[in-house]
């Protein structure tokens, strides 16, 4: 029952801006579940979730290959945060055994994502997108190291308010957050060979589901982006930053 549920948990949260640090922090808090009893499973859940994210933009994937620019501006956005990441990694690990500290992160999501309100419709397309736009991006993605802290909604945020039109937003933010994304499971893959030899049906069953809930949760989100209703995710994280104030030890 925990691998499903944590499978649909990682799934719909990783790419939806809710932020899936945030839920899983919360999530163990409320059942009293030990974070590193739990972490192999995780794991596989985001190689469920980056095979996901890898088959929804294989399209998108294989054009910005051939564009020298984009991988320049990928390059740019995963150096910086890779940077946050070396210098900060033991503090914001700390933070997740302060769900209280997690759920402000959460508020703060929520107030970026009811900002976007206020956001016009923009014009710049993928061909318009300048080094200043991966400078901006790779730092609003390093802040997403942070437990609560939601990487796509914070880079997709930061990318409209720079005037890019929404659907090269959502493109640019995950085709720049890829590296990221595959980095974060090679650092921790070494942590799941335990359960693939001692719970192979568990791993693939997370890992199927994880896939599955994953590409539903991409799906959902350009199609609201694309009406520039991000907000309404907001109104959900402050009712769940509350909730977890209310439940969480």
């Amino acid at each position: 029952m925990l691998y499903s549920i944590l499978g649909i948990i990682q799934g719909l949260t990783e790419f939806l801006p809710v932020s899936s640090s945030g839920h899983l922090v919360i999530f163990s808090q409320i059942f009293n579940i030990d974070k590193s009893s739990i972490l192999p499973i995780i794991i596989i859940c985001h190689l469920g979730t980056l095979l996901a994210l890898i088959c929804f933009f294989a399209r998108d994937i294989i054009d910005a290959l051939k564009d020298l620019i984009i991988i320049v501006q990928i390059f740019i956005v995963t150096l910086i945060t890779g940077i946050f990441f070396l210098i900060g990694r033991n503090f914001f690990e700390q933070l997740f055994k302060k769900p209280a500290l997690v759920c402000l992160a959460l508020l703060i999501t929520s107030v970026i994502l009811i900002l976007t309100r206020r956001f016009t419709r923009g014009r710049r397309d993928m061909f318009a997108l300048n080094f200043k736009d991966a400078f901006w991006l790779g730092i609003s993605q390093g802040f997403a190291i942070v437990p609560g802290i939601s990487r796509s909604g914070i880079t997709i945020f930061s990318l409209l308010a720079r005037r890019i039109e929404p659907e090269t937003a959502f493109k640019f933010s995950f085709l720049a957050g890829i590296p990221a994304i595959l980095g974060s499971f090679l650092w921790e893959a070494k942590r799941i060979g335990f359960i693939f030899n001692n719970h192979p049906v568990d791993f693939w069953f997370s890992f199927a589901v994880s896939f599955l809930f994953g590409l539903l949760s991409l799906f959902i989100l350009k199609r609201v982006i694309k009406r520039l209703q991000l907000h309404y995710f907001g109104y959900y994280l402050v009712a769940i930053s509350v909730f977890g104030f209310i439940f969480a030890k």
